[in-house]
């Protein structure tokens, strides 16, 4: 009896994290703002039973057209329950689908109430729609061929051998070939909750990924700006490319988000990082703050059409609409690519910056090559040219202009996501610099994490109101 009431009570409690993770997904999804992807939402610090609420909030919006026109024609879903449909979605779905264990609470005994209505109500459509069972009348949305479980060391709290010996105990653990500090596990394997991750020492991070922040390849010491930082994987993956010294900026203009990049970097236990909640556009790179910036890593908002398998986009209720549009002409994708132009040319325009990575994860030419493209003339007359990452890399740009070969692309045909890299480099630096690929050991790896501290300085517009220092360097 006492298992019971603790299972019940986890149910109870697992809805609530689930509803509220469905709320901001759906509408993020309904405004085409996403303030993250469903497994980033679900695996946050403040969800705390995170495998029953992921798959209560996968499984609810697989079942969630399905629910909607059940509770419409029963009339459920009246005035003051409109006020909290995402729980009541979660709910009708855990009793009417799920593992039906309901314990007091309103929203239970709502479903509860009118479980006899809800069924006969599925049992109409079913028959007019002339399926034989629920089952049938979900899309075929698929979620794609499983890819390898990758992740990134820490170098700031271990090291990678330490790491591969823990986990060789349970696991079957490859070193990457290409990215230092990469592991490679099997598909499916769930690492969320061991303690290497809540502790910081190991990053969930893809190869694509981690090869962003290994283009730019920033050097002990150096001044570093990383664009736009959230979540901060790649933020503090550059942390541990300079060994904790030098100096990152990492601005982030959505405050929400901002917060969880404070989160990812006081986990990592980086200690030379300052977060603005700001607009990177909105700094003036003339100002004296910036004069030693001397790689910047542009990662800038886009379509994220290359991780939309990994982001489990195939369950939100847009996709299928998306599916009928041609994405990658679409207003949106046009809008982003104007952002991103703008952006690049931004960072481009800092008078010291020797490095700059464009990259993101989209696999529309709209967004990466022809804002390559679009680019270059102002790159070439401040100086910089196209630099080869990881030059043994296969797949290159596309090649629609003279010189995209030094393009970078991954794809789902390489078992990885799809993100785009550019690597610009000021011609006076490029000489005896080793790319990326080259040599694996970036960076000198045991020194101690040294803080420093760097003025932010002014922003050119001066919006005090949108722009809050936030100083991470005490975690």
């Amino acid at each position: 009896m006492a298992s019971r009431d603790a299972a019940e009570r986890a149910a109870f409690f697992a809805r609530r994290e689930a509803a509220a993770v469905l709320r901001r997904v759906l509408r993020g999804d309904a405004a085409r703002r996403a303030v993250g992807s469903i497994k980033s939402l679900v695996y946050s610090p403040t969800v705390r039973n995170k495998r029953a609420t992921f798959a209560l909030v996968c499984q609810t919006l697989k079942y969630l057209s399905i629910i909607k026109e059940v509770l419409a024609s029963s009339g459920v879903l009246n005035g003051k329950w409109k006020k909290q449909e995402e729980l009541v979605y979660v709910t009708a779905y855990d009793i009417l689908f799920g593992q039906g264990t309901a314990v007091s609470g309103s929203a239970e005994q709502l479903i509860m109430l009118h479980k006899d209505t809800l069924k006969t109500a599925l049992e109409k459509i079913c028959a007019r729609k002339k399926v034989g069972c629920v089952e049938d009348l979900l899309s075929k949305k698929t979620a794609g061929k499983p890819k390898p479980r990758f992740l990134r060391v820490n170098t700031l709290k271990t090291t990678t051998e330490s790491v591969m010996e823990d986990l060789n105990k349970i696991h079957m653990v490859d070193r990457d070939d290409m990215v230092p500090d990469m592991l490679v596990l099997p598909p499916g394997t769930d690492l969320h909750s061991h303690p290497l991750v809540t502790d910081g020492k190991v990053f969930l991070q893809g190869k694509a990924s981690c090869m962003v922040a290994g283009a730019l390849c920033p050097k002990p010491g150096w001044k570093v700006i990383d664009a736009c930082a959230a979540p901060g994987n790649k933020t503090v993956h550059l942390a541990a490319l300079m060994n904790g010294e030098g100096s990152i900026i990492a601005c982030e203009l959505n405050k929400e988000r901002a917060k969880t990049l404070q989160q990812t970097i006081r986990r990592s236990g980086a200690n030379n990082i300052q977060t603005v909640n700001g607009d990177f556009l909105d700094i003036d790179s003339n100002n004296p703050s910036y004069a030693e910036v001397r790689a910047i890593l542009l990662d800038p908002s886009c379509s994220g059409s290359g991780i939309s398998t990994e982001r489990l986009d195939y369950l939100l209720p847009s996709h299928s609409v998306d599916d009928q549009d041609d994405a990658s002409t679409s207003s949106r994708v046009m809008k982003l690519s104007a952002f991103q132009k703008k952006a690049l040319s931004h960072a481009l325009s800092f008078p010291s910056v020797e490095r700059v990575v464009y990259s993101t994860c989209s696999i529309h030419q709209a967004e990466n090559e022809d804002v390559v493209n679009a680019v270059l003339p102002l790159a070439t007359s401040l100086g910089f040219e196209l630099t080869t990452p990881f030059p043994q890399w296969h797949r290159r740009g596309l090649p629609v202009f003279e010189g995209s070969e030094h393009l970078l692309r991954t794809d789902p045909e390489d078992g990885l996501e799809g993100f785009f890299i550019a690597l610009f480099v000021r011609k006076a630096a490029a000489s005896g610099v080793e790319e990326p690929g080259e040599d694996k050991s970036l960076g000198v790896r045991g020194k101690p994490v040294r803080k420093r501290r760097n003025g932010l300085g002014a922003f050119s517009s001066l919006r005090l109101s949108r722009i809050i220092l936030c100083s991470t360097g005490r975690f």
